[in-house]
């Protein structure tokens, strides 16, 4: 099965802008979108009338901390609370440089904490090494461990 990342960003602009980078960085992965987080946590929970799971759990989540409906620090909390989830690597990519976003981020297990730059350019950089060092480069703790 192929590695996927899930974006999970309310933000239209920065979701057409992360999907420019990652392929500009020739992050080749399928993307799955979601916009808030109740979303998110149907995405990775949902399932189908007879048991099995709606949707692959991706290598990767790229989470937004302002999230409508249901936060990004309570995604994150819900996925570290499940053994299937909760060695999944997650970066928080937020606008947010607030320290008590950061410390709460890393004190429910988030793997990386990344502010959003301002400027189109950096951002784009930032997503698109993001993208290549947690799909190419990090070894992930194998499925079902």
């Amino acid at each position: 099965m192929e590695a996927t990342i899930l974006l999970v960003e309310d933000d239209s602009d920065d979701l057409e802008l992360m999907r420019r980078a990652l392929t500009k960085a020739k992050v080749t992965n399928r993307i799955d979108v979601v916009r808030d987080g109740e979303a998110a946590l149907e995405f990775l929970f949902g399932e189908t009338p007879d048991g099995n799971r709606l949707n692959q759990l991706p290598a990767l989540i790229l989470l937004d901390l302002k999230l409508p409906k249901i936060d990004g620090l309570e995604v994150l909390k819900h996925l570290r609370a499940f053994e299937e989830t909760k060695l999944l690597p997650i970066v928080m990519l937020t606008s947010s440089d607030e320290q008590e976003d950061i410390l709460k981020s890393y004190r429910l297990g988030v793997n990386s904490y990344v502010r959003k730059p301002v400027d189109f350019v950096k951002f784009s950089e930032t997503v698109g090494q993001l993208g290549l060092y947690w799909m190419l480069v990090n070894r992930a703790a194998p499925p079902g461990t």
